[in-house]
């Protein structure tokens, strides 16, 4: 069993202009014009409300490391190094209806979410009819964004029946520790039922064999 990361987080470029108006009916006409409220805060700077291009942002985190992916908001001449931190939705439609940009410093550490994905075929626990399950999504990590991991990808080729991955045997890249009890499953290969049909069909023998000897 085995486990790694898929190439590290790459900086994107996203241009944002400043001064937006505040109010509910302001961010409403503003989202009918495909643009985002957002603000940007964080390493002891005043916040700042932007405005951005929904269409900017959708190819801005297009890559493989998504909502993780490090942006350079350009802001009026200023550039700030940021990545998402939370994003608001629509109840109803679920378009984006605001972000919170959470300015970063390149070399001090922060806690992100980290994609979890399962790579090869289990062959030895689909033969038995049963599958491979993942507890979560994500994994929460703490480093920092210059080795920042796009994707967790976590090997079950090798897998059978019972076995279980655990957070600490995850190999994370060199500046990068996983948060949460070494302990935890992450990976599980639960039996099928061919496993399950087995002791069945011993008890069901057991009665047999008893009747040949009474009747002996």
């Amino acid at each position: 069993m085995g486990s790694g990361m898929k190439g590290l987080a790459m900086s994107t470029t996203l241009v944002a202009t400043s001064g937006r108006n505040t109010g509910s009916a302001a961010s409403r006409r503003l989202r009918r014009e495909e643009k985002i409220p957002s603000v940007i805060y964080g390493q002891g700077m005043d916040p700042i409300s932007v405005l951005i291009e929904r269409r900017d942002l959708r190819n801005a985190l297009s890559g493989a490391a998504g909502s993780n992916t490090i942006l350079e908001i350009s802001v009026d001449g200023n550039v700030y190094p940021a990545v998402v931190k939370e994003m608001q939705r629509h109840p109803v439609r679920r378009t984006v209806a605001h972000v919170d940009f959470l300015r970063i410093n390149m070399s001090e550490e922060l806690t992100i979410s980290v994609p979890v994905v399962l790579a090869g075929e289990a062959k030895a626990v689909l033969a038995d009819g049963g599958l491979v399950d993942a507890s979560s999504d994500t994994i929460d990590i703490v480093t920092t964004p210059a080795n920042m991991p796009s994707e967790i990808t976590i090997d079950i080729t090798n897998m059978k029946p019972g076995d279980v991955i655990r957070l600490g045997e995850i190999k994370l890249p060199a500046g990068t520790r996983a948060l949460g009890d070494p302990e935890l499953a992450i990976v599980t290969a639960i039996a099928g039922s061919k496993a399950e049909a087995a002791p069945a069909a011993a008890e069901g023998a057991a009665p047999a064999a008893g009747d040949d000897k009474a009747k002996s």
